[in-house]
């Protein structure tokens, strides 16, 4: 075996996945531009450096459990003049994160709260920062489930360790008030501790029907909202501006037709 195939074999041995697979196109680059030792080295291992980064930021972003992929590039602002994307932009930048701060999403269904959530949360977790998506619905019945199984504390805990948790749909169902008082619990556990991204179809004084009581619903606001960002969204609903603009596209062809 030659000393070039030796090379490439080491690569896979030592797992440098993108040092084996960028080599061949590099030798004849470093040849032609004179490239030392040194620098040789440093391009190649700057290539699988960022090759694991991004592997790496993959990973984080399938175990967040995101509902779908999408960036805030992919949020048609103009659509929702309401909303001040200058804002939004900065809360992209994740300094709440360090702040440990929230971020609250207000606003009738289908004018993009969730949309907006999840970006901030794929661009925590690019930046790998430990993140989960999970809707309000599915929260209350795991801490239920925990509760009768006597492993709450446990559960708490493993909702406390993300750097950022993103709880979807509070208002859509009711809550019953133990549902709210381990809601509370958890939300207590995570104050000033971690951040937590918050969307609701309900504005805040309706939250006390939500929670089945108004003494645990204050409770939880007075912790959300203490470092905070509110966005309230008011517009009309993405689904039917979808669906608006199909029936124009088919009248449009019925036109012509």
């Amino acid at each position: 075996m030659n000393n070039y195939n030796q090379l490439l074999n080491n690569f896979e041995t030592l797992k440098l996945e993108k040092m084996k697979e960028y080599y061949p196109k590099y030798v004849d680059f470093a040849t032609k531009n004179n490239k030392t030792l040194t620098e040789a080295l440093l391009d190649l291992t700057k290539k699988e450096i960022e090759y694991r980064d991004e592997r790496a930021s993959q990973i984080q972003i399938t175990v967040s459990a995101f509902p779908f992929k999408k960036e805030l590039e992919d949020f048609d602002f103009d659509y929702q003049p309401s909303i001040n994307k200058q804002e939004i932009m900065e809360l992209n930048n994740l300094g709440f994160l360090e702040r440990h701060e929230n971020i609250l999403f207000v606003g009738p269904s289908g004018v993009g709260k969730t949309h907006l959530a999840t970006s901030i949360g794929i661009t925590a977790a690019k930046k790998r920062y430990s993140v989960y998506f999970i809707s309000c619905h599915d929260l209350i019945t795991q801490l239920n489930k925990a509760h009768f199984e006597n492993k709450l504390e446990a559960r708490i805990k493993h909702f406390c360790r993300y750097e950022l948790l993103i709880i979807d749909e509070i208002g859509y169902l009711p809550v019953d008030k133990q549902g709210a008082n381990l809601f509370f619990q958890l939300i207590a556990k995570r104050y000033e501790k971690h951040s937590t991204i918050i969307t609701t179809n309900q504005t805040f004084n309706k939250w006390g029907e939500v929670f089945s009581d108004t003494v645990l619903a204050n409770a939880i606001l007075d912790r959300l909202l203490h470092h905070s960002t509110v966005i309230n969204i008011k517009g009309t609903s993405y689904r039917i501006k979808d669906k608006l603009e199909h029936l124009e596209d088919v009248k449009i062809q019925n036109e012509l037709a």
